[in-house]
């Protein structure tokens, strides 16, 4: 059941006011009902998997508390990773480690078929595996006490708003909210209903028009210069924000709408001034769980600075792989850790250099040039992300290097100017303008937005603006969204 289908939202609105009718010892039951019923839209079958992931953990907090001695508590959290940890595997990974491993072998000789298996991959198995994870870790470090009620973890492990696609919450914060007699309130749902209008808005406004247009031009790169595979990156950057941090927007405005307030997971990435700086403002909950379940069990800063800029690189590259079972995830992943070891290293260099050229006496023109180094730093990690493989990764950079060179030099060849004439074809002018429209106007809201929430952004504005903007909104989707029979799905979903 997607977000954006008529499911959706004939499902949301149910669920909320029978939670609300219902007595409170009965709420979250239904919410369990609820969750694994919007699961199993999807494949009745996966939800074996996420009940097995569970009731192991489940299990495995109670004997890690009940444990004494710290040898067993390490064994049964051992079992609970590797069983958790192994299901994540098998069925997202198994078939690109073979295929690798056979890549590998048969050029020496070495006879390997690899799997052959033909399943579906279980739609949010990386977030809900993780965040179950984080409860049986933070049982074990004592920060939180195993939650007696079966009901209550389960709910914890499947809540519906964020179970695809997080944000992946943390047992601290999510927990104590189910034993909350959570009443009607009117501020708090339509804080619920801004972020869901504001999630929509950028979905099927932004993400849904630009889509086409960089699969059309990424699924045959070796046709286009670099001009237009640039542009097609840009596209892409913005296709990628919208629909990821559209579904979180949703998210957590559908939680808001039962009374449950889950975490932030995007913070105006783009405006960020450094490559830390944009892991601070870019899926939140995921880089803040690989801070505190990886990183730092690493050694994290308290490191000789070999191993530091070592922790470094191999959380990154973990986090990569985290995304897709692709080397090219991979290599995205590692292309960010080398960029925020660099930015470490040259710190002290680059401050010199902006109080030689008198940089730091104008902090406003110094901020612009950082947010503008920074961004397109993140453009070109993108071309990883969405390429189809290496070399065609390889290829794109290449053809945009190229392209950069021909624009300094003056020399920009006519196939460049042929191929704008296509992409003016295959998005037409008022397409343009229009989604240009729509960004410029989101990217105006984030500016002016700084570091209040989405939520209240708009609650403070005088009526007539406030609901003059909704209005607007709702209007724009409801004659320029990108609608069909089936729905596309979030980007995100495939993780």
């Amino acid at each position: 059941m997607l977000f954006n289908s008529i499911e959706y939202l004939v499902f949301l609105p149910l669920v909320a006011v029978l939670y609300y009718l219902l007595p409170f010892k009965m709420r979250n039951l239904f919410l369990l009902a609820a969750s694994y019923y919007f699961y199993m839209s999807w494949k009745t079958e996966y939800a074996a998997l996420i009940g097995l992931s569970t009731v192991s953990i489940y299990y495995g907090a109670f004997r890690i508390d009940r444990s004494r001695e710290q040898t067993t508590r390490k064994i049964w959290l051992a079992a609970c990773l590797i069983l958790n940890l192994g299901i994540l595997l098998l069925f997202k990974y198994m078939i690109f480690f073979s295929e690798s491993l056979k890549a590998v072998l048969n050029p020496l000789g070495i006879p390997f078929n690899g799997a052959t298996w033909d399943y579906l991959l279980p739609v949010g198995i990386s977030f809900y595996t993780f965040q179950s994870l984080s409860y049986a870790i933070d049982v074990y470090r004592g920060k939180i006490q195993p939650e007696r009620s079966l009901v209550r973890f389960a709910l914890y492990v499947s809540f519906f708003p964020q179970l695809v696609a997080g944000p992946i919450e943390r047992s601290t914060r999510l927990l104590p909210q189910f034993l909350v007699r959570h009443g009607f309130d009117a501020a708090r749902m339509t804080d619920g209903l801004r972020l869901i209008l504001w999630g929509f808005f950028k979905k099927v406004l932004i993400a849904d028009r630009l889509a086409p247009l960089v699969d059309s031009i990424y699924s045959s790169p070796q046709s286009f210069d670099g001009g237009t595979l640039l542009v097609s990156t840009y596209a892409f950057t913005f296709q990628i924000f919208c629909d990821f941090s559209a579904y979180s927007d949703i998210a957590v405005g559908s939680a808001l709408l039962l009374g449950f307030r889950l975490m932030n997971n995007f913070e105006r990435p783009y405006f960020a001034v450094s490559i830390p700086d944009f892991w601070k403002r870019w899926h939140i909950s995921l880089t803040s769980w690989f801070r505190d379940y990886l990183y730092i069990p690493l050694g994290g800063n308290r490191v000789s600075r070999t191993r530091l800029y070592a922790n470094i690189l191999i959380v990154f590259l973990i986090s990569g792989l985290w995304h897709g079972a692709a080397w090219t995830f991979v290599a995205w992943g590692g292309v960010h850790g080398v960029l925020m070891i660099l930015s470490r290293v040259t710190t002290p260099l680059r401050e010199r250099i902006a109080g030689r050229l008198g940089l730091s006496g104008i902090p406003r023109i110094h901020k612009l040039f950082r947010i503008f180094v920074t961004f397109h730093l993140v453009v070109l990690a993108w071309v990883f992300f969405r390429a189809q493989d290496i070399s065609q990764a390889i290829l794109i950079l290449g053809k945009i290097a190229r392209s950069a060179v021909d624009l300094v030099t003056f020399s920009i060849p006519w196939e460049t100017l042929a191929s704008f004439s296509w992409l003016s074809k295959k998005l037409n002018a008022a397409d343009l303008r229009l989604v240009l429209v729509f960004v410029i106007a989101m990217e105006l809201v984030h500016l002016f937005q700084r570091q209040k929430p989405m939520e209240k952004f708009f609650g403070d504005k005088p009526l007539p603006v406030r609901w003059g903007f909704y209005c607007l909104m709702i209007w724009s989707m409801i004659f320029f969204g990108i609608y069909g029979d089936n729905p596309t799905e979030f980007v995100y979903f495939q993780f």
